[in-house]
């Protein structure tokens, strides 16, 4: 965006991206860590807002939400670990089938960086090239890195499966 034009109220970004953005940190960091977090990327992203260029707002807070996230685990000493189902994730099974709750515990053991990118692409719902901008790599890297994690998803489940016959 050219420097001469003006930028969307930032009240309006936090509107359209709130929801995405709590969700990720949900999953990154759980649901009381995630609300300081998500308080943290606001504050962040207002003080950063005019420098902002304006290209792709949606990738610039999950940037800034990735590495509050990986700030607050290393304040607290640990990895970030997924300890709750994101909300915005709709459930695909029908009420009181357990494979949702499933499938989001085996992503919190995924190392870091798959289970940065299951997140963004399952729960806030980015393209593979907002992925690779939020999490600072390619876009290449972010399909590798969704594509290895649904392989390990994967694997875990069919041993899951055959564990229970």
């Amino acid at each position: 965006m050219p420097a001469n034009e003006t930028l969307p109220p930032f009240q309006a970004l936090v509107d359209e991206h709130s929801r995405a953005v709590g969700a990720f940190l949900r999953g990154m960091l759980g649901p009381d860590d995630a609300e300081d977090a998500l308080q943290e990327t606001y504050l962040a992203a207002l003080r950063a807002y005019r420098g902002f260029d304006g290209a792709n707002p949606r990738a610039w807070l999950f940037t800034i939400a990735r590495h509050k996230a990986i700030d607050r685990a290393r304040v607290a000493g640990r990895q970030p670990v997924a300890l709750a189902e994101p909300d915005l994730v709709a459930a695909t099974e029908p009420e009181g089938d357990s494979t949702n709750g499933e499938v989001w515990s085996a992503v919190a053991d995924l190392p870091p960086k798959q289970r940065e990118a299951v997140l963004l692409r399952f729960a806030a719902d980015l393209r593979y090239r907002e992925i690779g901008l939020a999490m600072e790599c390619s876009e290449a890297a972010a399909r590798r890195n969704v594509h290895e994690a649904i392989t390990k998803l994967r694997q875990s489940s069919e041993v899951k499966r055959e564990v229970r016959i």
